[in-house]
């Protein structure tokens, strides 16, 4: 992901409605001796305020393996006032380590962790579909991987989750416990 890129999503959660905005930053952060990638990843609710913004740190390994090496999170109230920091981690500290966002070739089947914190961070995927044509608002979208996503910190839900290629997620929704759902309507490329 070249620096500079910014892809824009629409969504929902229940009966609200958001606006997300997905950074490529220019900056890096030396993470257990990896340079990562910073992501700024800014949630807004309809009426312009703040919901949620993020700090992602990800890195490629030399076979093309994506790594997650944590978040800075902070999620607000209607006012713009901190009202949690819960799911904040990072590799390396409190017995943290960087899991896997996506794998250099997904096939049906892989099963991985994404990211492991003991009670913070333990989402898992399941890759269970590849190799087909998905349409978002963005466009159409060809060579798409589907998976199916969980953590063990939030029972019951469980996401699916549409990956293409040099785009990383374009659709994405709740298919038990939640009622999320986002889709990808633009990228700006540099």
């Amino acid at each position: 992901m070249a620096p500079g890129t910014v892809f824009r999503y629409r969504g929902t959660d229940g009966p609200q409605h958001y606006r997300e905005t997905l950074a490529i930053t220019h900056r890096t952060k030396m993470i257990e001796g990896v340079r990562t990638r910073v992501l700024s990843d800014v949630l807004r609710r309809t009426d312009g305020s703040l919901a949620e913004k993020t700090s992602d740190w990800y890195a490629a390994d030399n076979t093309g393996n994506v790594w997650y090496f944590g978040e800075r999170t902070a999620t607000y109230d209607k006012h713009g006032h901190v009202q949690s920091r819960e799911g904040s981690w990072q590799a390396g500290m409190k017995g943290a380590v960087p899991g896997v966002i996506m794998p250099h070739n997904p096939r049906p089947t892989d099963a991985y962790r994404q990211e492991y914190q003991r009670g913070s961070a333990e989402d898992q995927a399941w890759i269970v579909q590849r190799g087909f044509t998905a349409k978002v608002a963005y466009g159409t979208v060809h060579h798409v991987v589907r998976s199916l996503e969980w953590s063990r910190l939030e029972k019951g839900v469980v996401s699916v989750k549409f990956y293409g290629p040099h785009l990383g997620i374009i659709r994405e929704g709740d298919m038990a416990g939640g009622h999320e759902s986002f889709h990808l309507v633009s990228v700006h490329r540099p």
